[in-house]
């Protein structure tokens, strides 16, 4: 099984760095093929041009975002794992799909006016962590707001099915027993797909 895990934070001793190795433990010791695509390390451009758009219409994809297309469409599995910034995607990760899940390659409009998702088949799992308190989040519902527009705006719109949305939250604040049961918690998720 071939599982894509899209990685973006820009600091090596990251927690969501401990996170990603987690995952990628978790994953090959059940056997998986996993593929890593850390944005950060790749110098990945998340500005969507005018140029891309053209050259796109035109049949002619940028070779960067064809790579990216290409891992997408080998995988079965598809992992996010990134911080909460400003309540929302750090900027690589949203231009990342921006970029790479674009009309034609991850849904189009059909003759009726609908949407046909081109990703149909696929699993998504994401991890997000953020510095607010978790009860905060939650109160606030900006919990069920953060799996709404990534979950279902991004994995589910393409046909995606999501089938985790792990967050954790106050990860500047917790202890380490804290942060132990959130990398259990990961290793428990992507050990059972």
């Amino acid at each position: 099984m071939s599982h894509l895990i899209v990685f973006a934070h820009p600091h090596e001793e990251s927690f969501n760095h401990a996170i990603l190795d987690a995952a990628v433990g978790a994953l090959k010791g059940k056997g998986q093929e996993v593929v890593v695509r850390d944005l950060y390390k790749l110098g990945f451009n998340p500005v969507l041009s005018s140029g891309d758009t053209a050259a796109m219409r035109a049949g002619n994809t940028p070779e960067d975002i064809k790579t990216e297309q290409d891992y997408v469409r080998q995988a079965e599995t598809i992992s996010f794992i990134y911080p909460i910034w400003w309540t929302g995607l750090p900027a690589v990760i949203k231009g990342y799909v921006d970029r790479v899940f674009s009309y034609g390659f991850a849904y189009a409009y059909n003759a009726q006016g609908a949407i046909d998702k081109l990703l149909t088949g696929k699993r998504g799992l994401l991890v997000s962590t953020y510095g607010t308190p978790e009860e905060y989040y939650r109160a606030s519902g900006m919990l069920e707001s953060l799996k709404q527009t990534s979950d279902q705006g991004i994995f589910d719109f393409c046909g995606i099915q999501p089938v985790d949305h792990l967050l954790f939250g106050g990860v500047t604040s917790v202890d380490d027993a804290a942060r132990k049961a959130m990398l259990k918690q990961v290793e428990t998720s992507f050990s059972s797909l």
